[in-house]
């Protein structure tokens, strides 16, 4: 939780400095928020890639647990860790 306090934080500053030197931010909120998504997924092709050419089985269920948390940013369970 203060990790996200801290972001929101940070983004709340830069759009104070952004108003007192009266520019506006670098993309519309929708187009920087595809390209953040843009990202997450662009940073999941490296261990897909090495996966794949290690010859090791790509499921949806590998899928599901190495990429899709780091993508949507949930947090594994306690049960998971175990």
């Amino acid at each position: 939780m203060k990790v996200y306090l801290l972001s929101l934080g940070a983004g709340i500053l830069v759009g104070v400095i952004y108003a007192l030197l009266q520019v506006r931010s670098p993309a519309p909120p929708v187009i920087a928020l595809l390209g953040l998504l843009g990202m997450l997924v662009g940073e999941q092709v490296v261990p897909l890639a090495r996966r794949a050419l290690s010859d090791e089985p790509l499921t949806l269920g590998w899928f599901h647990q190495e990429c899709t948390p780091k993508i949507t940013g949930v947090m594994p369970s306690r049960k998971d860790d175990a």
